[in-house]
């Protein structure tokens, strides 16, 4: 456990808005210094600025998590420039929709860039430095799409799924190791951020090849932008979630206490082997 974070380091990927944006101000608001990473130059100007009001040190560093030596770029200039890192928030993401058959392999070379091997690379990067400090805490962001499967989120369902399931067993191997690096995985459902617009940041090479997309995404799209606006629990809630967890070494950061009936029924309908029930139904 963190027994102070007060002059540590803390570092953001997608720390530019939404939820990473919360995440930074609120370690900012606790004294830490604060490293943001994003892939828009502007926004992230932008909140380094707003970080600084609080009278600490932060950093913008324009990184595509997707790619491993940006990663390793970001922890030198981490290091080199704010003096060492402490606790790790590998947040950045995407969230395209479709069917299960519906999406292009640019689709999913982009989703698994971004929501998975930007994890990987994180962890990857930055677990050793705190492993030889024995001291820190990494915290991923999956989704209730990694203990739930609602329809036309196969991409991200998938991604979701796979941070859970790395960021428990990166809890065992710590275990295993005796090491006092610990981690949180965070699974909140629907946040009033940019998200539903994650389009706007696809890289050109990624592109989607259809050039028009169909009435049914169209509409799978506005549903998603209409969920997300609405959702109770602001950005600002997630950032105070994630620093309480960290305060308290909690693993799991579960922020909408509603949506546990979906999940239990998910474990129940596996255990009696039942067919699986649509969760948004629930």
């Amino acid at each position: 456990m963190m027994k102070t974070l007060k002059g540590k380091v803390a570092v953001v990927t997608g720390g530019a808005s939404g939820l990473g944006r919360a995440m930074a101000i609120h370690f900012a608001r606790e004294g830490m210094h604060v490293a943001i990473a994003d892939i828009e130059q502007a926004r992230l100007d932008a909140v380094v600025g707003e970080l600084r009001t609080h009278g600490i040190k932060a950093l913008g560093v324009r990184t595509d998590v997707s790619k491993g030596p940006e990663v390793d770029a970001l922890v030198m200039r981490v290091v080199g420039e704010l003096g060492g890192v402490h606790v790790v928030c590998n947040n950045a993401g995407v969230s395209p929709l479709g069917a299960a058959w519906e999406n292009s392999l640019a689709d999913w070379d982009w989703m698994l860039g971004v929501n998975l091997w930007g994890v990987i690379h994180g962890i990857r990067a930055f677990t050793p430095l705190l492993i030889a400090q024995d001291e820190g805490h990494i915290v991923n962001t999956a989704s209730v799409a990694g203990l739930i499967n609602p329809p036309n989120s196969g991409m991200y369902n998938v991604t979701k799924h796979a941070v859970v399931a790395l960021t428990e067993t990166l809890y065992h191997d710590l275990g295993e190791r005796r090491s006092n690096v610990s981690c949180s995985v965070l699974c909140p459902a629907y946040v009033p951020t940019g998200i539903a617009d994650s389009e706007r940041n696809r890289p050109p090479g990624l592109a989607n090849p259809a050039t028009e997309k169909s009435p049914e995404q169209m509409a799978r799209e506005a549903m998603l932008r209409k969920a997300v606006s609405s959702g109770r629990l602001s950005a600002d809630d997630i950032g105070a979630a994630v620093l309480a967890a960290v305060k308290a070494d909690r693993f799991y950061i579960l922020t909408h206490p509603k949506i546990q009936g979906a999940i239990r029924a998910r474990m129940e309908d596996i255990l009696e082997g039942r067919q699986p029930r649509n969760p948004m139904t629930l």
